[in-house]
């Protein structure tokens, strides 16, 4: 018999699921914590190899260390677990059944979702570690790379709207508990981070190339009507 839980749609197969010991709050708070931690961590750490970082990359390094651990830790164990995770107590493994009431996907071995976590999982969270060293020495090619992380997180946060939306409007199908909590504060507001600051970064890097760019054939063009003055 298929063991009974609370995810949605009503009725939906979930192999040897065991419900959470820890209480949503007690999730919720040990998540918040630990990102808590993260970033003063993080503050001391990049202030030391670089005084001289302004507020703007400063808020771009923590945003990074958080998209880095996340991607790694949190979204590694789901695409190494995914198959176990329903029957396991394991804080990450109870911190996506946490999650799962507002996308049932993670639960079900669903094809996009297992996916879409393994790349972020093995591509931008790496990299995004990477970036942050790039920002904290200067390194030239750190706007190269902000754009690709930042476009590859901005595209599979929109196939995954995309996807249930789909889902939904097609089928009728929810992946979501009813509850608003569920739906705009964790599917809606948690995921929007991968929306909306992505989107800013990606203009910003794509700005900041396309300035480098253009003053370069400034200065290319200076030398040529120099040079051109110098022979009349």
């Amino acid at each position: 018999m298929t063991p009974l839980h609370s995810y949605y749609p009503v009725g939906v197969e979930i192999s040897n699921y065991v419900p959470n010991e820890l209480s949503t709050l007690i999730l919720v708070s040990i998540f918040a914590l630990t990102c808590i931690i993260i970033m003063a961590g993080t503050h001391s750490i990049a202030t030391k190899a670089n005084p001289l970082l302004s507020k703007c990359d400063l808020s771009i390094i923590f945003w990074f260390v958080l998209c880095g651990s996340i991607h790694s830790i949190l979204e590694g164990y789901y695409a190494f677990n995914f198959s176990t995770l329903p029957g396991s107590q394991h804080l990450l493994a109870q911190l996506w059944k946490e999650y799962s009431m507002s996308d049932s996907r993670y639960l079900t071995n669903d094809a996009f979702v297992m996916s879409m976590e393994s790349i972020t999982a093995i591509c931008w969270g790496p990299l995004s570690f990477l970036l942050v060293i790039f920002i904290t020495t200067e390194n030239p090619f750190r706007h190269p790379l902000q754009i690709i992380i930042s476009l590859g997180q901005l595209y599979g946060d929109v196939l995954y709207y995309g996807t249930c939306a789909f889902d939904f409007f097609v089928y009728g199908v929810e992946y979501s508990r009813p509850e608003g909590y569920y739906f705009y504060g964790y599917f809606v507001l948690l995921n929007s981070f991968w929306i909306v600051i992505p989107l800013v970064l990606l203009v910003s890097s794509v700005r900041a190339c396309g300035g480098a760019f253009a003053e370069v054939k400034r200065m290319k063009t200076v030398g040529m009507n120099g040079s051109a003055k110098k022979r009349i």
